[in-house]
C-alpha cells in the first residue's frame, strides 16, 4: 500500500494526500501531505481541522495495518494538542496503536514538518466496524 498515490480518492485530494509511505502490520503508519495556502488561514496558518484530520488518518491506517483490511476504523473520541503552527508544505502524519483490543483500541498520533519537529499530538479511541456492515448500510442509506 506504501508508495505514490495516482489515482487518489476525492478526501485524500482534499485533504492534500501525498503518499502513504508506510503501513506496518505492528500497527504503525506514515503519510505524507502537502500542506497547501487554501488550508491556511490568516497568517498563514493551515486550519486546524485539517490538521486534526491528518492525524486522525494515520490512526486509521495504523488501525487497518494492524487489524486488516476488512475493518472500517470510526473514531469514538479524538484528541489534538497543538503545539507549533503548521505552515504550507510537506508535513509527516504518523499514528500507532498504544493498545490494541478485539472491538476496540487506543491510537495515538503526531503531526512533523519536514525538519521532525512535532507539531500537533493526537489521541483516539477507535473502534472497528465490519467493513460489509458499512458499506451495505451506507449503500441503503443513499438509496432512498
Amino acid at each position: 500500500m506504501a508508495g505514490k498515490n495516482e489515482d487518489l480518492n476525492p478526501l485524500y485530494k482534499t485533504m492534500g494526500l501525498v503518499r502513504i509511505v508506510e503501513m506496518d502490520k505492528a500497527g504503525r503508519a506514515r503519510l505524507e501531505y502537502n500542506a497547501r495556502k487554501d488550508m491556511c488561514h490568516s497568517g498563514g496558518v493551515v486550519q486546524g481541522g485539517f490538521v486534526s484530520g491528518w492525524i486522525d488518518a494515520a490512526m486509521a491506517h495504523a488501525a487497518i495495518a494492524l487489524n486488516g483490511p476488512d475493518v472500517v476504523p470510526m473514531s469514538l473520541e479524538l484528541k489534538v494538542s497543538f503545539f507549533a503552527p503548521t505552515r504550507p508544505g510537506l508535513v509527516i502524519a504518523e499514528g500507532w496503536v498504544e493498545k490494541g483490543g478485539r472491538r476496540t483500541g487506543f491510537y495515538e498520533g503526531c503531526l512533523k514538518d519536514e525538519n521532525g519537529t512535532v507539531l500537533a499530538k493526537g489521541t483516539s479511541t477507535i473502534m472497528f466496524a465490519d467493513r460489509e456492515k458499512v458499506e451495505s448500510a451506507s449503500k441503503r442509506a443513499t438509496a432512498g
